[in-house]
């Protein structure tokens, strides 16, 4: 890492590359540090990371979060790292990180640039992936500690709104969401809870809701993937639930159906709904 905290400490002195952390990029380019007289390309995927703080995750489900999302902190890819609980009691939707990983020089490029530079500028592409997945793990584990169990509310919907413009806005060729998240909505625009309990939902009743708040929005094609449908909280809902699992297939089924016609409404593609569990790995 010796090298990249050297490049990294250039471009703090003096400069401005780096943005406020969690707003553009916390991730310094090599391209800038090693003065690559080319455009720096586009990220080929963008992954939004999304925790919500009211859902408890157990170690096998953290685990397979973080597996699954370092698999995608390649070179060439960019992510953002986000978490939300209840805008009622003040822990509002907040992005904890950004930042990207930059892809190679384009072989015809290469030929123009000076071999010590291109030696330099590879070997920075490295300690690059290494230093974002520490950044990455940071932010998360930061977004994993702001859980807690006694959170009343859950604005599901308002921070996926909030969001979707980022995601829209994204230049990437390609964008995954990755929720981690109970995705059981209990705010001013609805509740999925009901005598204690999840209630089963009626899906096109609450899209019809969802519009009439102007929370659909608009994820610019993006590819979704949940991960903790469903999961029981001590305490959710106002109740005093015991920490565990809500297998009931019918309401797993509706919330699913209702899940589907958001996103196919909010311009993205739900590839799986892990219910808790994802079946697949997120790719």
């Amino acid at each position: 890492m010796k090298l990249f905290s050297y490049l990294m400490g250039t471009l703090l002195i003096g400069t401005s590359m780096l943005c406020h952390a969690g707003v553009d990029n916390d991730i310094p380019s090599c391209y800038t540090a090693n003065k690559i007289p080319v455009a720096i390309p586009a990220s080929n995927l963008e992954v939004f990371m999304v925790i919500d703080q009211t859902t408890q995750f157990d170690q096998n489900l953290k685990e397979s979060i973080f597996q699954n999302f370092g698999n995608l902190l390649t070179g060439g890819n960019s992510f953002v790292i986000a978490s939300f609980s209840s805008y009622a009691q003040g822990r509002y939707f907040e992005i904890q990180s950004a930042g990207a990983l930059e892809s190679t020089v384009a072989e015809k490029a290469r030929n123009d640039i000076s071999m010590s530079s291109m030696r330099k500028f590879d070997g920075c592409l490295v300690q690059q992936v290494n230093y974002g997945r520490k950044v990455a793990g940071d932010a998360m584990q930061k977004a994993f500690a702001g859980t807690a169990s006694d959170i009343a509310k859950s604005d599901i919907i308002g921070s996926l709104k909030e969001l979707s413009k980022r995601v829209q806005a994204s230049k990437a060729k390609d964008k995954i969401l990755f929720l981690a998240s109970d995705m059981l909505e209990n705010s001013t625009i609805t509740s999925f809870y009901g005598n204690h309990s999840v209630r089963p939902v009626d899906p096109v009743a609450e899209m019809k809701k969802v519009e009439t708040a102007k929370m659909v929005g608009d994820f610019g094609g993006a590819r979704v993937f949940v991960l903790g449908a469903g999961l029981m909280q001590e305490n959710a809902g106002g109740s005093n639930q015991k920490t565990g699992i809500y297998r009931d297939p019918k309401t797993v089924a509706l919330l699913h159906e209702f899940w589907n016609k958001y996103f196919t409404a909010s311009n993205a593609k739900l590839i799986e709904f892990g219910a808790p569990a994802l079946l697949s790995p997120v790719r």
